[in-house]
């Protein structure tokens, strides 16, 4: 007997797609900020200072008043001291004279010879001015720049992927029935190619 049906099935088809797990670190990054400090060259100097004191010297010659009262107070002791010498001297001349030695006119030459001796003349001022002085100095200092360095670190990290599986169906299952037999005459007899069945008793 013929087949009179061709069956046909097409199978599913499913496609797996699959993505392992990752595990992946990230670089850390550094910020870096730079700065400088300028410094260079210091020259510090001082020139010689010359201190000239003059108030003695201008005291000898034109004296203050206190100084005056000094030097007046001095000059009157001195003169005191001076004539009660004079004074003794000559009283122990006149004491020792001999008869005819003419004491007199001895003690008459000496004072006409100290009045000689002592005119009054003198160089001014007397005392010259003080004079002192200080050295100079002078420092010099380089410092070189400085360079500061700030440096800021940010931290890495780990990103975790974790594995993915992916199933997408190409083809849905399908089955198909397909006829192959001839055509199917109802009656039979209208077929062309029929022929009666010879069926003996």
């Amino acid at each position: 007997m013929q087949q009179l049906l061709e069956i046909t099935s097409v199978p599913i088809e499913l496609e797996f797609k699959s993505t392992r797990a990752r595990l992946e670190m990230t670089r850390s990054t550094v910020d870096m900020k730079l700065t400088r400090d300028k410094n260079g060259l210091n020259i510090k100097s001082s020139p010689i200072r010359v201190n000239i004191d003059t108030y003695e010297a201008r005291n000898s010659i034109v004296p203050t008043i206190p100084r005056k009262l000094e030097q007046n107070a001095q000059a009157g002791t001195q003169a005191a001291y001076e004539a009660t010498a004079s004074y003794a001297q000559q009283g122990q001349l006149l004491l020792k004279a001999r008869i005819g030695e003419d004491v007199i006119g001895r003690l008459a030459s000496e004072a006409v010879n100290d009045y000689k001796e002592n005119v009054g003349i003198k160089f001014l001022p007397t005392t010259g001015p003080d004079i002192s002085f200080d050295g100079g100095e002078m420092t010099i200092r380089y410092e070189m720049d400085k360079l500061n360095f700030d440096w800021k670190l940010n931290g890495g990290g780990f990103e975790f992927t974790p594995a993915d599986i992916e199933i997408s169906v190409k083809q849905r299952p399908s089955l198909t029935i397909k006829y192959v037999g001839g055509p199917i005459y109802v009656p039979r007899s209208a077929d062309p190619n029929y022929e009666p069945v010879d069926v003996k008793a």
